[in-house]
């Protein structure tokens, strides 16, 4: 007489019935568009080392609809990874109190998103400053 097999669940797809597991799996998918985007600006320093001439070209590669496309995108898969990792920023914190009450994780969050933006701006501006 046979044995009665218990029933395993199959693995496929396990992540698509949690939200949470879902937002998971987009932010660490859009770890590869980031680290494509590095290394165009490691190929882009390569070809600066290269010389005037291989700068060039680099820089004419970059105007491709193509390239475009991809910028727009990873703009884009940018915003998203930045903002997922500020939104999990207060649940990997310590505790942090303002006038001795817990901090609420939203103010966490944008506050964090509003540094950024901030830094992000200033060293935009000090980079127009800087003349060729």
């Amino acid at each position: 007489m046979s044995k009665r097999r218990p029933y395993v669940r199959s693995m496929d797809g396990w992540w698509r019935r949690d939200p949470f597991f879902v937002r998971y799996m987009a932010r660490e998918a859009s770890s590869v568009i980031v680290a494509l985007y590095a290394l165009v600006l490691l190929i882009g320093v390569v070809r600066l080392g290269q010389g005037e001439a291989a700068w060039n070209d680099w820089l004419q590669a970059l105007k491709s609809p193509w390239s475009i496309l991809f910028h727009l995108l990873a703009l884009a898969v940018f915003v998203y990874h930045t903002w997922s990792w500020f939104e999990i920023m207060p649940k990997t914190m310590s505790l942090i109190l303002a006038s001795g009450k817990k901090l609420q994780p939203g103010a966490i969050t944008y506050t964090g998103v509003a540094v950024a933006a901030a830094l992000t701006v200033i060293i935009l501006i000090l980079a127009m400053m800087v003349k060729p």
